[in-house]
């Protein structure tokens, strides 16, 4: 590896490890002025710390850090260091901050957390929950986790290839659902009114996820009428790595002959290469179409059944 690939690949760890305490930051941020002091239940290790801070009075931190240091010497042999050196930092980054969170908003007349929206619960959920399933997409974007559930989710993504939303879900019903069996947190109704609104939380929560996870996945296909067909498919190739398929087509007004550049790309993409293609022939003439997904080398992996 040479030096300015050594100081390239140090640059990108660097905004991965940045990008990672920015999530956590803005994840803690969001439970605990938006989700918690609401009495809001979602999933995951922090929904789980909720129904014991809920149930027992014991600080969120407290418990989300116990049950990650749990899950993370069960998971220590299924995943990559790489992935595991970045969720123990996430987690001690998540830790820290909810610590600190809690701390911050805790009002010392009363003892409990701040409501920053006065009663607007519905309000505190639907932003709540946005940030916090954006901050955990971010989080799995750079090949790391907030722990807990996530680790569960990314063992089973890796080895059975169960989507992560899908996964996530499926843990987070049980979580949620234990709700129905806290006597303080109300009566029966009450209990079913709390797991009702958690489910909505958690179903919010996975659809930001989700989103946020597949929006970078997102794929066009162009198709570019030109002369220079050689120059551009050679450009093309050199600042995307892409491959491209070379058609012969017939003008049916002039009668001219000429290669059509056909290409599969990345949403994010288009930009580098409309700039390619003007730099080079403005004249030519292009069509691009999304598509509703791509499979194979250089793109996501063909998956079969229900929960592919």
């Amino acid at each position: 590896m040479t030096q300015q690939s050594r100081k390239s690949a140090l640059w990108r760890e660097v905004r991965s490890f940045a990008l990672i305490t920015l999530a956590c930051a803005t994840y803690s941020a969001a439970w605990t002025a938006l989700i918690l002091p609401y009495e809001i239940v979602s999933g995951g290790v922090a929904g789980l710390s909720n129904l014991v801070y809920y149930a027992c009075g014991i600080p969120v931190a407290a418990t989300y850090s116990v049950v990650n240091a749990l899950l993370f010497a069960l998971a220590l042999k299924l995943l990559g260091w790489k992935f595991l050196a970045k969720t123990i930092y996430a987690i001690l980054a998540m830790s820290l901050f909810l610590w600190a969170g809690q701390r911050f908003l805790t009002d010392p007349a009363t003892g409990q957390l701040v409501k920053i929206l006065g009663d607007e619960r519905l309000m505190a959920m639907l932003l709540g929950c946005s940030i916090s399933g954006l901050s955990v997409a971010a989080l799995f974007a750079c090949s790391g986790s907030s722990g807990g559930t996530d680790i569960i989710a990314a063992v089973a993504n890796k080895y059975f290839d169960i989507p992560i939303g899908t996964a996530i879900i499926v843990i987070d019903l049980f979580i949620i659902g234990s709700g129905l069996f806290i006597p303080d947190l109300g009566t029966t109704l009450e209990r079913v009114r709390f797991v009702t609104f958690g489910l909505c939380a958690m179903t919010l929560e996975c659809s930001m996820i989700s989103y946020a996870l597949n929006v970078r996945r997102r794929s066009v296909q162009f198709m570019i009428f030109t002369r220079r067909h050689a120059e551009i498919a050679k450009a093309i190739a050199d600042a995307t790595g892409h491959t491209m398929t070379l058609l012969d087509a017939h003008g049916w007004y002039t009668g001219d002959e000429l290669r059509v550049i056909c290409i599969l790309a990345r949403m994010n993409e288009s930009d580098e290469i409309f700039r390619i293609i003007k730099a080079i022939d403005p004249a030519a003439f292009v069509s691009q179409s999304r598509v509703i997904g791509v499979w194979g080398e250089g793109f996501d992996r063909i998956k079969t059944g229900l929960l592919a």
